[in-house]
């Protein structure tokens, strides 16, 4: 091959690698930090972008979704002087990339940092206990504070989480075996609960069924009581009727009428023999009766 065939090709492989440099294509949820001359131009959006080969260069490729960083256990003193182990995590996301290329030089040891120092201050003005039940607190706490720090780094913390608080060993046994003290000592007391509900329940069950069955014995002799006094009254009245059809009969068979008041004395004995009588029915004619037999108060 000629030197000038040579030349050609050089040339147009030259034109092919400026090309390639000048189309660039930013994917979705990224972005490209472009620089001309070594100074920051513009920050390119995802889509199909044109550089000017040889001046501009991509600096930096950063990905604009939301970021999930985890700290290891970071020792620290409890303002009661006992030494605990807290892990985070960070939500975080890029608002500027401008800012978090030039401003910070490495974001993520930036913010474990500010995370380290903001959990010694929050954490060293707290005891043991309102450490381990106040999370919430803490990162509350977090979070405002790395807000506002990180904001100038074009940073944007959306929440902060604590994984867990370990307590020093000795205070985790102790712990422990005051949770387990506690859990016998709820567990007794539910059982005494259970015990005296039981017995306040077979008690009161016991007093309602002697009041049932002391008002059905009340009712017993009631109705006992009613019905003897009935059979009585009919007793009676079946006798008084059973009199007064023999003094009938005896009418109407025409007996003399002194042998009738002699019979009518001698049936009122009878008569009050009865349970039910408690009074005397006196015929109005008993006096003469008497009277006609030589008893009354008229013979001697």
């Amino acid at each position: 091959m000629d030197p000038a065939g040579i030349v050609v090709l050089v040339l147009a492989a030259l034109v092919v690698v400026a090309l390639l440099k000048t189309v660039r294509i930013v994917p979705q949820a990224s972005v490209f930090v472009i620089e001309r001359l070594g100074k920051y131009s513009r920050t390119l959006e995802p889509g199909i972008h044109l550089l000017v080969p040889v001046l501009d260069r991509v600096r930096t490729r950063m990905d604009i979704r939301e970021q999930v960083v985890g700290f290891p256990p970071q020792a620290v003193i409890t303002r009661d002087n006992l030494v605990v182990g807290i892990d985070s995590v960070i939500y975080y996301s890029i608002t500027d990339p401008a800012s978090a290329q030039y401003k910070i030089e490495n974001v993520v040891v930036a913010i474990e940092q500010l995370v380290v120092t903001t959990l010694r201050n929050v954490v060293g003005g707290m005891q043991l206990e309102e450490a381990l039940t106040g999370r919430d607190h803490i990162n509350e706490r977090l979070a405002t504070v790395l807000d506002e720090a990180t904001g100038k780094w074009g940073v944007k913390v959306n929440r902060v989480e604590i994984r867990g608080i370990e307590p020093p060993p000795t205070i985790r046994d102790a712990m422990e075996q005051a949770m387990r003290a506690d859990r016998g000592k709820r567990a007794a007391i539910l059982t005494a609960e259970g015990q005296q509900q039981s017995a306040v329940l077979s008690a009161q069950g016991q007093k309602e069924a002697a009041v049932l069955n002391a008002e059905a014995d009340k009712q017993a002799t009631i109705l006992r009581a009613e019905a003897d006094k009935q059979s009585a009254l009919l007793r009676a009245e079946g006798e008084a009727k059973a009199i007064a059809m023999v003094v009938q009969a005896i009418k109407d068979a025409g007996i003399d009428e002194n042998v009738l008041a002699f019979q009518r004395t001698q049936l009122l004995p009878r008569i009050a023999e009865g349970e039910a009588n408690k009074v005397w029915f006196v015929p109005t004619d008993v006096a003469g009766t008497l009277g006609e037999l030589g008893i009354g108060p008229g013979k001697r």
